[in-house]
């Protein structure tokens, strides 16, 4: 394997660093470049692509509007109209040849139409020529050529702009309607106001021309089902949404112009004359304005979204500059970064060698570096510091140590403090009408990770207890965002035990995930209006003495699950209510109290907290708790406590006075 890198190896070994990486820059940067410039020229060639489809578009405004002044001065020269009428339109039509010269002049040698351009504008001069009227009823061979050379000239105009070719499904079929559906739809009623006409002189229908009809009819009905169709896949394929909403109405009236007009023409009554012959040319009439009028509405359509396409290449093209260039700035960046390490490495080994060589070193090289010259610093490093530095090694240690411990130290000291002042004050407690409250938490070590909560909002009261997994830093902060929480989500007025319950599931497991941590907690919440107890959530089970010393034990495990543990959890949500009476006490509870060992591995069981918390239930809820922790304080004896206690008492306030309570023991 060596033997293939032995030429790489001697070219390196024989340059310097500089060359070494102007020679990798040149192999690295040549094939970007070359990349760079393909991309870069497809998205150019996109460009000019959408760019000649609107010079075609430019080039056939001018030719729409001169196909229309063609169509009316044929359609008047049928000797209804004046020659001062029939003298305005050819001075239109002159007009419209002059703008079309004009856009010719400048992309004429673009669309390679300046020949089909003169051979039109020479055809009109000679028909110009002639003040006959009736070189426009179909017997001069110029009528027709003028009329075929417009529609030449659009078909070549979409075949050399790029028209016809269009790749995306919205201004193709535009295109189909504006270079092809359109015209044909134009030619079509032309040739019916045409045949109406004659009827309109006098001119009786021969069979040919009642067949003729009957053809144009049936082709304007196809050429309208067809635009209909075609325009509806242009609007559903349209991610710009420009079309739908802007070319609807126009397709509606024209479609069901044509619609009516189709209708409405009756051929022959008898064998001889067309029937109404006036209607069913002015209906013609309003349809191929309509056309016209879609046609505009469609290239300016077109237009824009061949703009928008331009556009969105020159982005493109912006964006991929920059990134190249901030890719080559970087590359360039670490380039002279790697080089100045290198240098500073070798210059750094260079001097210590030679302090060594003096018998004057005093002190490791301290270098940052973590590559191969890092390796060959560090055991340059072992060498000297096995001489003359093992006795400072020891010392810096030992600083380090002491002043991590001191950090920890405050902050574990912070976070403990932080703990206790969220836990509810007895002054807050006594303020709660109805229920007399008494609380306690200790964690096992400086921060733990129990919690308990109790919060009045608009006279409901939310009452919490949970136990998350472990104890230490991580437990007790997982503790108090969960706290946070519960208080934000109930100062929002949020009453629904389920969207409770999972939106606060959901913003601690996107906190524990963030946290990168495997914590998770039970949690059970009580809500308490008017005697009534709403509990939801997963937990420990809740202790129930009625008044008569009856005991329920309201089991929690179907009304919730973990905390944290997944990101929704709503299915697993439910509740139950609990109704107090006069002198009904609840006991909430950590697994710390009935999970509490002695030194002889008993734990303190949760028989025998509800037969306490039962001979105990006639006192207060101070009383009450007091009496659990000196018993579970009494089981545990010596033995170290190695878990969370937390404690909540709740007891529906009696008629009677409550006895003075007693002390609390301190674990």
């Amino acid at each position: 394997m060596k033997k293939i890198f032995r030429p790489a190896i001697a070219v390196m070994n024989r340059l310097k660093y500089p060359q070494k990486f102007s020679l990798i820059s040149c192999v690295f940067i040549l094939p970007l470049g070359l990349v760079m410039y393909l991309l870069i020229s497809e998205i150019q060639s996109r460009n000019d692509f959408a760019a000649k489809e609107i010079s075609g578009n430019i080039y056939l405004r001018p030719v729409r509007q001169l196909w229309a002044d063609i169509t009316r001065l044929k359609l008047t020269s049928y000797g209804t109209s004046t020659q001062d009428e029939i003298k305005q339109i050819k001075s239109q039509i002159n007009t419209k040849i002059e703008s079309l010269e004009a856009v010719d002049g400048k992309l004429g040698q673009t669309l390679l139409t300046t020949d089909k351009f003169n051979a039109l504008k020479q055809t009109w001069q000679k028909l110009q020529k002639n003040q006959d009227n009736s070189i426009f009823e179909g017997k001069n061979p110029e009528d027709k050529l003028i009329r075929q050379q417009i529609n030449e000239l659009i078909v070549h105009v979409g075949d050399k702009s790029n028209l016809i070719l269009d790749p995306d499904l919205d201004t193709y079929y535009l295109m189909d309607a504006t270079l092809l559906k359109l015209p044909q739809i134009q030619k079509t009623l032309v040739d019916i106001q045409s045949l109406a006409k004659r009827g309109i002189r006098g001119y009786q229908a021969t069979p040919t021309e009642r067949t003729e009809l009957i053809i144009l009819l049936g082709n304007l009905q196809d050429y309208n089902e067809e635009l209909k169709r075609n325009m509806e896949v242009a609007f559903s394929n349209n991610p710009a949404g420009n079309l739908r909403p802007n070319l609807t109405n126009s397709l509606n009236d024209f479609t069901k112009q044509i619609d009516l007009l189709t209708k409405q023409v009756e051929l022959l009554v008898g064998t001889e004359v067309i029937k109404d012959p006036v209607i069913y040319f002015l209906e013609a009439e309003k349809s191929l304005n309509k056309s016209f009028n879609l046609w505009d509405k469609a290239i300016q359509e077109q237009d824009l979204l061949l703009q928008y396409r331009i556009d969105g290449f020159a982005r493109k093209q912006i964006l991929i500059s920059i990134f190249v260039l901030t890719i080559l700035a970087i590359v360039l960046y670490l380039f002279v970064g790697f080089y100045l390490g290198v240098i500073r490495t070798v210059s750094t080994l260079s001097t210590a060698s030679k302090q060594m060589i003096a018998g004057s070193i005093i002190e490791s090289i301290s270098l940052d570096n973590r590559d191969e010259l890092g390796e060959v610093v560090h055991s340059f490093n072992n060498i000297a510091l096995a001489l003359v530095q093992t006795n400072q090694k020891i010392s810096v240690l030992n600083q380090r140590l002491e002043n991590e411990n001191t950090r920890m130290g405050a902050e574990l000291e912070i976070t403990s403090k932080l703990q206790r002042m969220i836990l509810p004050r007895e002054e807050e407690l006594k303020n709660i009408p109805g229920l007399d409250i008494a609380g306690f938490m200790k964690p096992a070590s400086e921060i733990g990770g129990d919690y308990y909560d109790v919060l009045q909002q608009g006279g409901r009261v939310k009452i919490g207890i949970g136990d998350v997994t472990g104890h230490g830093l991580e437990s007790g902060v997982l503790m108090i965002m969960v706290q946070t929480a519960v208080r934000t989500l109930l100062e929002s007025h949020e009453t629904d035990p389920k969207k409770f319950l999972s939106i606060l599931n959901r913003t601690i497991y996107q906190n524990v995930q963030r946290m990168q941590s495997d914590k998770s907690l039970t949690l059970c919440l009580l809500d308490y209006e008017d005697g009534m107890l709403r509990v939801s959530g997963q937990h420990e089970e809740m202790i129930v003495i009625r008044q008569g010393k009856e005991v329920e034990r309201i089991d929690t495990m179907d009304l919730g699950f973990p905390i944290g543990l997944e990101e929704d959890i709503t299915d697993f949500i439910a509740y139950t209510d609990v109704k107090l009476y006069s002198g009904d006490v609840v006991v909430l509870y950590t697994d710390g109290i009935t999970e509490a060992e002695n030194l002889g591995g008993v734990q303190y069981g949760l028989e025998r907290l509800t037969e306490l918390i039962k001979e105990n239930s006639r006192r207060s809820a101070h009383q009450i708790r007091h009496a659990v922790l000196s018993d579970v304080r009494h089981h545990i004896g010596e033995q170290k406590v190695f878990d969370d206690i937390t404690l909540v008492v709740l007891k529906q306030k009696p008629t009677t006075d409550l006895k003075k309570e007693e002390g609390i023991p301190v674990f």
